[in-house]
């Protein structure tokens, strides 16, 4: 296959995928923010939801002072944002136009559907009105690309490359995802407040995050007992069965790589593999007692680099 083909639908997954964990990200923090919290608290949500996605400084030279009005205009509507909804729905049609005889027609047909509908819902202003309904819709055109792809393709190359950045951005995404609610607890830990009042909170946020990567009847199937930040973890990192776990995604990276080996990939699928090992043979309370924002920092380097060697390998590298 054409390196420039299969960048084009490496990425057309990649953005699509993006655009459904951005409305995951985003619809967490609506969520929240409808809980008692002082207007602080409020505003250092938004703020770790904006630096684990490497965009607040871009937010600030663009707005300045931080609603949160401005960041779902920011993260949903923005053009100049490239992590945008509307951008990464945008670059995902445009990719998938490129190679549109590579796909089946029900996969460009949807591809271009996701787009032409965004610009209606923008226009009837479904945000403004229930912006948890027009995070939904985003994730319901997300799992229809992917079923669709899965119902229709063929499996070969252009299939394999398809889900492999399907889930590399999976991994990118629940790892911020989850990085988010450590960094904002962080954030916003309040001393004062009694024991009963935190452990209200903690469960109202834990459960919202758990929604946020459809975990929450997982996690009630798994463990049967209340939520607790260690479960929560154990849950999107480590668990093989949990299809948006960190693990479950380098599986699929793993073995969608051996299907697009070439004579140059050894070293990229031995950094994929000793990724894939160390989540496998994982313990959550070793990752905890070392530092959870820590380890989930160095992960995101560390798909950052998978990626980068992917397109090196495979597709048109990325600018330096």
């Amino acid at each position: 296959m054409l390196s420039r083909t299969a960048d084009h639908l490496f990425w057309m997954a990649r953005y699509t995928e993006r655009a459904e964990n951005t409305a995951r990200m985003l619809d967490v923090n609506v969520q929240t923010a409808l809980m008692p919290q002082s207007a602080h608290a409020a505003e250092q949500n938004w703020r770790a939801m904006l630096g684990i996605s490497e965009l607040m400084q871009a937010f600030d030279d663009k707005y300045g002072l931080l609603t949160a009005r401005d960041v779902l205009d920011f993260m949903v509507r923005d053009p100049d944002n490239p992590s945008s909804i509307v951008s990464c729905l945008t670059q995902a049609r445009e990719n998938a136009r490129a190679v549109r005889g590579t796909l089946t027609t029900e996969v460009w047909e949807t591809q271009n559907a996701t787009y032409l509908e965004l610009q209606n819902k923008l226009r009837s202003r479904l945000l403004e009105r229930d912006p948890s309904q027009f995070f939904e819709w985003v994730k319901y055109r997300s799992h229809l690309s992917r079923g669709v792809t899965i119902g229709t393709m063929l499996k070969d190359e252009a299939f394999y490359f398809i889900r492999l950045g399907t889930f590399l951005e999976r991994a990118d995404n629940t790892a911020r995802i989850l990085d988010v609610k450590f960094h904002g607890t962080a954030l916003n830990a309040d001393a004062s407040e009694p024991p009963e009042e935190e452990s209200r909170r903690d469960f109202y946020y834990w459960a919202a995050i758990l929604r946020s990567v459809s975990a929450f009847e997982i996690y009630r199937k798994v463990y049967r007992d209340v939520i607790t930040p260690e479960r929560v973890a154990e849950l999107l990192m480590l668990r093989g069965d949990m299809p948006r776990s960190l693990l479950a995604c380098l599986e699929e990276v793993v073995n969608n790589l051996q299907h697009v080996r070439n004579d140059v990939s050894a070293n990229t699928e031995r950094f994929a593999g000793r990724l894939h090992s160390e989540l496998k043979f994982g313990d959550i309370h070793e990752i905890l007692k070392d530092g959870l924002h820590d380890y989930l920092t160095q992960f995101l380097e560390r798909i950052y680099e998978l990626g980068n060697r992917v397109s090196r390998d495979f597709l048109v590298p990325l600018a330096a």
